[in-house]
């Protein structure tokens, strides 16, 4: 194995580069935490890794005298990918009942296995890793809406307690579609009204109007004080 020129090194620099751009341009248009910058970055900082692995190999073999040591040039890398879950993890957040972030931190991850592809001289595997992700970020998402799925929403009613029984809002409330996963329930002494709180199940093609529908239907019956679709 000969040693890395600087044109060489270069040369990965720069499809590091070029790869952490392309994948981060769609991160960035959609307004996500971890963006252009941080994709390029990432990348970069991936094949730097694996250039600065590659080398130290080169060098140590070529200096052993005996020839029968070899250190591991994917141990550097490894302790990249280790280190890349802490990054994205940050940019995986919680807000109420939805995640937001996975895919930007699951893309982090693959930016930077790319970098490390670059990193080592694998450009054709590089190239090809870079293309099924831009399919996937860019071409996928159209097809998604039309993959039949279940969306999860909570339904949360107040209402007086001498206005119907829970079991009348249950039946309400199924009868339109919904599929009711779990309640509950409380109870407000002092105002002497009752407050259900329901986790549904509906086909995401039905949200809107199926929640649009029931939530004006439960607001315009007499002794309801509050309706909540989230």
């Amino acid at each position: 194995m000969t040693a890395l020129t600087l044109w060489e090194m270069y040369l990965r620099l720069l499809a590091a580069f070029l790869a952490g751009a392309l994948v981060g341009w769609e991160r960035e248009s959609h307004g996500r935490p971890a963006g252009l910058r941080t994709t390029i970055l990432a990348c970069i900082a991936s094949a730097v890794a694996m250039i600065i692995s590659e080398a130290l190999f080169i060098q140590s073999a070529a200096t052993s005298p005996t020839g029968s040591w070899r250190p591991d040039p994917a141990r550097l890398g490894a302790g990249i990918l280790t280190g890349i879950g802490f990054l994205g993890a940050g940019a995986i957040i919680r807000h109420a009942d939805s995640i937001r972030g996975v895919t930007t931190a699951a893309t982090l991850w693959f930016v930077t296995v790319l970098g490390l592809a670059f990193g080592s001289g694998e450009f054709g595997i590089g190239a090809a890793g870079v293309v099924l992700a831009l399919i996937t970020l860019y071409v996928l998402p159209a097809f998604e809406k039309h993959i039949p799925s279940e969306w999860y929403a909570k339904l949360s009613v107040t209402f007086k307690a001498t206005a119907f029984k829970v079991d009348q809002l249950k039946a309400r409330i199924e009868a339109t579609g919904l599929v009711i996963k779990s309640m509950h329930l409380s109870f407000d002494v002092e105002r002497q009204c009752r407050t259900v709180i329901c986790e549904v199940k509906v086909k995401r093609s039905r949200v809107h109007p199926l929640s649009t529908q029931l939530v004006e239907d439960l607001a315009g019956s007499d002794g309801v004080m509050r309706v909540r679709w989230f």
